[in-house]
């Protein structure tokens, strides 16, 4: 069996929860590799709505083993409030079913502060990114900048005084600079000591978990967040997340060698969204955004914001097909285009006055590009919890068949709804 590996094709938002969900029945190991608890997943099981941060989708699952890689972000406080908002919900989540990685860089306080000072400021200038707030930009420096807190630090107070000391060396500088107080070692000591045993029992050597699951032939399920139009690297930067959020980024951010990814899924919505600051060719500020805001009830799952809408962009997500070598694509949300008489696709971008068929990498040229559209007929039957070909409209089918045509990559899945068993199964990502 193959392992699995889903990202989002576009700006995040694309459905992953329920995709990962639905995928991980099938799964032994459900592992998380990147972001933070800025990425939200909404699950709906039985009719019961499930709104995950930062915990892997498969915890919802009964006997299924979850996994925080060491490329996560870390936020103790916001674990423990979720491990406790899912217990309220009926989930059984112990350290027998979900293990951290010892080496998963933490989010502290002076984190979630830096990263609201640094926004408001550039609130004055122009220049905000559209950040959570929630301290995963400012970690994820720390991190690279090696005076990152990490989760095993925890577990020994003595070099854990000496590694506060070395942070607030660097943001009591920038706090100082932004004009906001310094921040106290023993404030933070306290913060971390607060919930160091509700953490602890949770941590392990996920390297070695995994290592052991291969080689048994365990079938694992690697989970990305946001989507790769949000990667560091190959998004549109800088307004983009702090991490990695491509296929790639599953060996590294899960301590495993890249022979173990096997079938990369790229889950990706029948129209485009995103939240937050930055380009956004095919964005629709009129009455067919509103509609599909409106239809696809589109607001963030963390932050509640609402997204901005568009037609869905070709261009796009076949660049992303390209760059995380997508065997297949989950197309979600189809439903949402219902009941409109004509849907237009985004096929290729104008730019200074010639045609190109990629998005540029300048920010500049990003802003410029004008979306090069093609018209076709839309349809006013239901798509809505359809499990079969047979239950789409023909005018549904030839847009599905479309989108393969003009990504490159056939669609393995289409989920027709929140509800984990609305999907048809095309090809089982973890077949061989």
């Amino acid at each position: 069996m193959a392992n699995v590996v889903v990202v989002g094709s576009q700006w995040g938002d694309e459905g992953k929860g329920k995709i990962v969900d639905w995928l991980s029945e099938r799964a032994d190991l459900v592992v998380r590799f990147q972001g933070g608890h800025n990425a939200g997943h909404t699950l709906v099981v039985d009719s019961k709505v499930y709104k995950l941060s930062l915990l892997p989708s498969g915890v919802v699952r009964p006997g299924k083993l979850s996994v925080i890689g060491n490329g996560v972000v870390f936020d103790p406080h916001a674990f423990v409030a979720e491990i406790e908002r899912l217990r309220e919900q009926g989930v059984d989540i112990g350290p027998s079913r979900l293990k951290i990685a010892e080496n998963t860089s933490l989010i502290l306080s002076v984190h979630r502060e830096l990263d609201g000072y640094r926004e408001d400021a550039a609130s004055d200038s122009g220049t905000k990114i559209g950040t959570t707030r929630r301290g995963i930009g400012p970690a994820y420096e720390d991190k690279v900048g090696r005076r990152a807190i990490r989760v095993m630090d925890l577990a020994d107070p003595a070099t854990l005084a000496h590694k506060v000391d070395r942070l607030l060396t660097h943001h009591n500088a920038l706090r100082r600079g932004l004009g906001y107080p310094e921040a106290e070692p023993g404030a933070i000591l306290a913060e971390l000591q607060e919930v160091a045993d509700k953490v602890l029992p949770y941590m392990d050597r996920v390297w070695k978990i995994l290592d052991d699951a291969r080689r048994a032939g365990e079938r694992i399920l690697f989970e990305g967040a946001q989507g790769s139009l949000l990667d560091i690297d190959h998004g549109t930067y800088p307004f983009v997340t702090s991490s990695n959020t491509v296929a790639g980024q599953a060996a590294t951010g899960a301590g495993t060698g890249p022979g173990s990814i096997g079938y990369v899924l790229g889950i990706t919505k029948a129209y485009t969204t995103r939240v937050g600051e930055g380009p956004f060719p095919s964005e629709q500020d009129n009455e067919i955004g509103e509609f599909l805001g409106q239809q696809g009830h589109e607001f963030g799952t963390v932050t509640g914001r609402k997204r901005r809408c568009g037609w869905f962009d070709a261009v796009l997500v076949r660049q992303s097909v390209a760059v995380n070598g997508m065997d297949g694509i989950a197309l979600t949300k189809l439903d949402v285009l219902d009941g409109l008489d004509e849907i237009k696709v985004c096929t290729g971008y104008r730019l200074d006055g010639r045609e190109i068929d990629y998005l540029p990498a300048s920010q500049g040229a990003q802003a410029r590009v004008e979306p090069i559209y093609e018209t076709l007929e839309g349809w006013k039957d239901s798509t809505k919890g359809a499990r079969s070909w047979n239950d789409l409209p023909a005018q549904a089918v030839k847009y599905v068949r479309h989108v393969e045509e003009l990504i490159g990559a056939p669609v393995a899945l289409l989920s027709t709804s929140p509800e984990r068993d609305d999907t048809i199964l095309v090809t089982d990502p973890f077949q061989d």
